[in-house]
């Protein structure tokens, strides 16, 4: 009998080959023993994840995330798809955003967890969040925002009134975001929260008098305006 769980690493992330043909049921729970018996070798990791093999719908795979979380240390960072271009683009971005960690960590502050409905996280400092800011959640520091998933919520940076400071998601999709006393506009129609198989690295920083948000790109962050 084949494995119906095979995980695989590639740079700063696993990949889950699923079984297509045994139950869903089944399937979680041989993914519920391969990552009990390697918690260990996995630790406390910050991962992205992706899955092959087998079509999921978002309940699924929020259902296997959540078996993840309860039988490993594993930190889920986000999913991310397929297509190897939208991963190489991935893990550019998240290697320059390391920087940008680095010099915040002893200014600022780590979050770890979801931030959920009706929930506000405020700080003097800056503040890297290791999960998602989830609609009608709200983030505020008077820094620099990083956030290691998705912001669905708002974000407020600068919130001294600076405008030199930025707010950065691996999704961004937020309800509001300000930027010292500059608010951010959207011209797209605001979709409903869920985990989508792909990612789009942004970030959002002042302008001319106004908020932009942008892809991140390697020379982006080489020329960052903030």
């Amino acid at each position: 009998m084949k494995n119906p769980v095979i995980i695989k690493s590639f740079q700063n992330g696993l990949s889950i080959w699923l079984d297509d043909e045994i139950p869903f049921s089944q399937l979680i729970g041989e993914i519920a023993f391969k990552f009990k018996e390697s918690a260990h070798f996995f630790k406390d990791a910050s991962m992205v994840l992706s899955f092959e093999g087998r079509v999921l719908s978002d309940l699924e795979e929020r259902q296997i995330v959540n078996t993840i979380a309860a039988n490993s240390r594993l930190n889920i960072v986000c999913i991310v798809g397929k297509n190897e271009e939208t991963n190489k683009n991935y893990v550019k971005a998240l290697q320059k955003l390391s920087f940008h960690q680095q010099a915040m960590e002893n200014a600022g502050q780590f979050y770890k967890g979801n931030l959920k409905d009706g929930q506000t996280l405020e700080t003097e400092n800056s503040v890297i969040v290791l999960g998602d800011v989830y609609p009608g959640a709200s983030i505020v520091s008077n820094k620099d925002i990083v956030i290691l998933g998705g912001l669905f919520g708002q974000a407020y940076a600068g919130g001294s009134g600076d405008e030199g400071h930025f707010v950065v998601a691996l999704e961004m999709s937020p309800e509001k975001l300000k930027i010292g006393d500059f608010k951010y506009k959207s011209t797209e129609k605001q979709s409903k929260w869920s985990i989508k198989p792909k990612i789009q690295p942004k970030i959002a920083y002042v302008e001319n008098g106004r908020v932009i948000m942008e892809p991140i790109t390697k020379e982006l962050l080489n020329d960052l305006p903030v």
